[in-house]
């Protein structure tokens, strides 16, 4: 039997260790893997099929984000669509390939989850002032100035999912796409090649060694996760990278009371507290999903994360 959170990927169309695919946390990585995919990124590729055209829903952008991209992003978002596509017959990328379905469940999806922190204009915020059923306001949004030094991780990638849109719909911030498993990190330096997205890096390790380096810990300012595992898990493997005041979003299908509890348990041991949950429905397919952020607030203590396996084998 399926359980809920393979289901939550299934239909998010990414991988997640529990469908024993590659991710930060499943299949540790060999010192040469870590060699290659920290090597110089990979060329460009150079022959990708001919795809559909995504839908530009520059309306649904508006009212559900208060953002929409520009020309140039939209652009960007076509060639992440046709570079994906070209590497799914190889790497098994994902199982959403449909125009409609690529925008709202890897697109929209990665960035409903940093609505908070979009360059939204004047029309656009006048825009977001609309009521949008399902859908309840962060209620601690951090303001970044365009000046100000960013850095995200995207914990698992996978496919890119949702670091590289982020990317995209935020060019001056620093994202680091985070996975164990070298091939697909490999592939995405080809695709960050292709299309010239300078703002973006890969990293081929497991989250709970990059956790307890010195330069990555307590060195970025957010953290994405999506599809990865269970909450406390997931907080586990954030908050250490995260700076004191720094967040993290979970990227979530159902949430319960039972959750709930549990990941307040787990995130007063990391330093870390619920800032705010925010559950909303999705645009086209209209099912329920939840983001919920969590604000480093406290540094976490040393012995977290914990070993390798050992936070999937025996949660908080």
């Amino acid at each position: 039997m399926e359980t809920r959170l393979e289901v939550e990927a299934t239909e998010q169309g990414v991988d997640s260790p529990m469908l024993g695919s590659g991710s930060a946390i499943a299949g540790a990585s060999t010192s040469t893997d870590v060699a290659a995919a920290s090597a110089t990124k990979q060329a460009p590729l150079t022959r990708v099929p001919q795809t559909s055209p995504l839908p530009t829903m520059a309306g649904l952008w508006q009212l559900t984000l208060g953002w929409q991209p520009n020309e140039q992003q939209q652009a960007q978002f076509q060639q992440l669509y046709t570079l994906i596509l070209a590497g799914n017959h190889q790497f098994n990328l994902t199982r959403i390939t449909e125009p409609m379905e690529f925008w709202e469940k890897h697109l929209w999806d990665s960035l409903v989850g940093v609505k908070a922190f979009l360059p939204a204009t004047e029309r656009q915020r006048s825009a977001t002032k609309q009521e949008w059923a399902g859908t309840e306001e962060m209620g601690t949004a951090q303001v970044v100035s365009a000046s100000t030094p960013f850095k995200a991780i995207d914990i698992g990638t996978g496919a890119g999912f949702p670091g590289i849109p982020v990317a995209i719909a935020q060019p001056t911030w620093a994202v680091t796409l985070l996975d164990s498993t070298r091939k697909k990190m490999t592939f995405l330096d080809q695709v960050l090649g292709s299309m010239g997205l300078a703002n973006a890096t890969t990293l081929a390790e497991r989250v709970e060694q990059v956790g307890r380096q010195q330069h990555q810990r307590q060195t970025y300012d957010l953290a994405l996760v999506r599809a990865v595992a269970t909450a406390t898990v997931c907080a586990e493997y954030a908050l250490p990278l995260l700076k004191n005041g720094g967040s993290a979003v979970l990227y979530r299908g159902q949430w319960t009371a039972a959750e709930m509890t549990a990941l307040e348990a787990a995130v007063a041991q990391l330093g870390g507290a619920i800032d705010a949950i925010e559950s909303f429905t999705t645009p086209l397919t209209h099912s329920i999903r939840h983001c919920i952020y969590l604000k480093k607030m406290a540094p976490t203590p040393n012995g977290f994360p914990r070993a390798i396996g050992i936070p999937t084998q025996n949660p908080l």
